[in-house]
Order: C-alpha cells, then sequence, then structure tokens
C-alpha cells in the first residue's frame, strides 16, 4: 500500500495486521481520487473508519487543509500515527480513538468539506451516520460524503434524507457512492 499521488507519493504505509481491516487497493483508491480531486486541495476532510490512514494520507498528499482521522481500534490509531511519522506529516491533522458516531456527536463544532467513511460491511452504520450527518453541520452544505461498502448494502433511504445521490462506482467486489450534501 503507498501513496499514489502529491507530496507524499510513492511512500509505502503500513497496514494493520489481522483480517479486521479491509485496506483499500491502490487501483481502487487512485480511482477514487481522480473522481474528487477537483475537491480535495484546500479541504477539511473527515475519514471515519480510517483503519491506516491510507485515504485522509492520501488527502494530505493531495493538498487537503487538515484531515482528521477516527478509528475505534487501538492498533488502527497505532498504525494511523505510524504512518503519519513515516510521512513526516505532523500538522494539520487530528487522530481520535472512538466509536465514530460518539466522536461525530463530539465535532459538532468542525464543518468538513469531505467526508469518507469505510465501516464493517453489513452492520447499517452507514444508515445511522448518515442519518445523523443529514441534520447537523458537521459536512456543510454541498459538501461530500463518500461511502465505501459492499456491493449489496442498499441505500435506497437515501432520498429521505438531506443528501443527493452523485454517483455509484462499483467494483468487482465493493462500491463508492458519491452524496452531496444538500
Amino acid at each position: 500500500m503507498r501513496v499514489i499521488a502529491g507530496k507524499y507519493r510513492r511512500l509505502t504505509l503500513n497496514t494493520i495486521k489481522g483480517d479486521n481491516t479491509r485496506p483499500t487497493t491502490d487501483r481502487i483508491k487512485e480511482t477514487l481520487f481522480n473522481i474528487i480531486r477537483d475537491e480535495v486541495d484546500g479541504s477539511n476532510f473527515l475519514d471515519l473508519f480510517a483503519g491506516s490512514g491510507q485515504i485522509g494520507i492520501e488527502a494530505l498528499s493531495r493538498n487537503a487543509i487538515s484531515v482528521t482521522f477516527v478509528d475505534n481500534n487501538r492498533k488502527a490509531i497505532e498504525c494511523i500515527n505510524e504512518n503519519l511519522d513515516k510521512c513526516h506529516i505532523k500538522e494539520d491533522v487530528t487522530v481520535i480513538q472512538g466509536s465514530c458516531m460518539t466522536t461525530l456527536k463530539r465535532l459538532d463544532d468542525k464543518c468538513f468539506d469531505i467526508i469518507f467513511m469505510d465501516p464493517p460491511y453489513r452492520m447499517g452504520l452507514e444508515k445511522d451516520i448518515l442519518s445523523y450527518l443529514s441534520d447537523n453541520t458537521v459536512i456543510k452544505e454541498g459538501g461530500l460524503v463518500i461511502i465505501e461498502s459492499d456491493l449489496d448494502t442498499e441505500f435506497e433511504y437515501i432520498n429521505n434524507l438531506n443528501f443527493e445521490l452523485i454517483q455509484d462506482k462499483k467494483y468487482k467486489t465493493n462500491r463508492h457512492l458519491f452524496l452531496r450534501k444538500l
């Protein structure tokens, strides 16, 4: 796993050992950032269920102003901090260990331009988080929420929330949904 582009390009990142995380492949990460390339520069970025931190680090490499990493796994937090050290990133980052819903409620004073989330599959966490984001200012109006999920997760409820589906990019085993906050 490596940083694809930007100021940290080609740096190899650590991953968490074990089966508790699913690191996004370099190819899918490159596709993701090609889709959002015009929005990352100058953004405040939130990486929920951050795992190794590779998505947030890629955003920083592509000139995001700040990134907040959130994960409840202690080993994930250690891996994120190791990767930030490896890239010599010390400023413009916040690393929070805690559940994503609890942390979102504590971040009510923040306003992010982009929120990326890669929750555990088949647990329904996407709906809980989107319902929360729909009714507050953690994501700015016009901001982008990106969800990485398996191919079978249903998102029909999005029409009842304060989001517009911009794109549903499907890969072999998973997909990215791009939602704009209305």
